[in-house]
């Protein structure tokens, strides 16, 4: 599906420029997969780099100037002025965490663009108010500084899209995606113990509650398939699926976050991939999923098709229409409703 770079391309990758890393706030997650990916491929090649001081367990040593950025407004404004008096006319500076540099830099500016939320205009209300303020304040930052950008790298044509949308046609937008060349496909046959798996952190937009509501739904009429979640455990998400859980019956298990290689074993567990996700920039679940032949029940949105073909789709709004999907999935979709002449109506009323 993606392409080797070819030969006389990694030539130019030998140019003798300094490369700046800033990735700050990433350190879970699909973004942290994808910043160990692109540090294996480019360790050699960076000069400096200011990380999340949150992911330093998961990155391995490197030769560059390296600098920890912790989660507070102070690091993070000295983080940025530290790139301010430290990039020079000729550095490339690779903005790895999305966001534009709050000082103007005098080298040439690449954004790896992986968070959709930022380039939408969809409402936040279903965030907590202290990261709608972050959010809208991110979204404020991308559109007053994209100029001082010289490219910005997303990773499907649908992203791309929506960031000419959000910022502008002027801007240079390039379709880059990556991962991992090898993601740990198993070798042997591994015993099915899941029907679905929904790999996902536990942000809004990752759609957990309309998931749980449809397989609410699904417990009514009598059908309990097994889902297992990689939700944290000590957040309230987690509260709210032992809930449900109990309430309803489920089949649900949440296993917490879970390690690279725990992931890959648990989809080798599974038997499908469920993905109710409202908004993706890539999708890395879906990626993994399908390199490994799982069937993938996915919501019928622009991300999804960009780089896979789900065997069933639904709206992600509607608790009916998933479980209305994995009953289809599953071969035991009720009949269509049917429809009656008005007498019948009368009847209905009158008895």
């Amino acid at each position: 599906m993606f392409s080797a770079l070819p030969q006389r391309q990694l030539v130019l990758l030998n140019i003798p420029k300094r490369l700046f890393l800033h990735a700050p706030n990433i350190h879970v997650g699909g973004g942290l997969s994808l910043l160990q990916a692109f540090y294996g491929a480019a360790e050699s090649s960076i000069d400096f780099e200011q990380l999340d001081v949150r992911a330093k367990a998961n990155l391995k040593p490197g030769r560059a100037e390296r600098h920890w950025v912790r989660p507070t407004l102070f690091s993070r404004l000295a983080a940025e002025w530290r790139l301010r008096t430290r990039v020079k006319a000729d550095d490339v500076v690779l903005c790895f965490h999305g966001l534009v540099p709050l000082f103007p830099l005098k080298g040439r500016v690449t954004v790896f663009l992986q968070n959709r939320i930022l380039v939408s205009s969809d409402s936040l209300k279903s965030y907590p108010i202290k990261t709608r303020l972050r959010l809208w304040g991110e979204r404020l930052m991308l559109r007053s500084f994209a100029r001082r950008i010289e490219k910005f790298v997303v990773q499907t044509p649908s992203m791309a899209e929506q960031v000419r949308e959000f910022l502008g046609e002027e801007n240079s937008v390039v379709v880059c995606p990556f991962v991992l060349a090898d993601i740990g496909v198993a070798q042997a046959p591994v015993e099915k113990i899941y029907d679905f798996v929904y790999v996902a952190s536990a942000e809004p937009h990752k759609n957990h509650l309309k998931l749980l509501g449809a397989w609410c739904l699904l417990a009514e009429q009598g059908l309990r398939p097994s889902l297992a979640l990689t939700v944290p455990l000590d957040i309230s998400l987690s509260i709210k699926i032992q809930e449900l859980k109990r309430t309803c019956a489920l089949n649900v298990f949440n296993l917490g976050q879970l390690s690279p290689g725990e992931v890959g074993a648990l989809y080798d567990q599974s038997s499908a991939l469920i993905y109710p996700s409202i908004t993706e920039s890539l999708g890395l679940p879906l990626i993994e999923a399908n390199s490994r032949k799982l069937p993938i029940i996915a919501a019928e949105l622009d991300y999804v098709r960009d780089i896979v073909e789900p065997v069933q789709t639904f709206d992600p709004a509607s608790c009916m229409s998933i479980a209305r999907a994995v009953k289809r999935h599953l071969g035991s979709d009720q009949p269509m409703q049917a429809i009656h002449r008005p007498e019948v109506f009368l009847w209905e009323v009158m008895r």
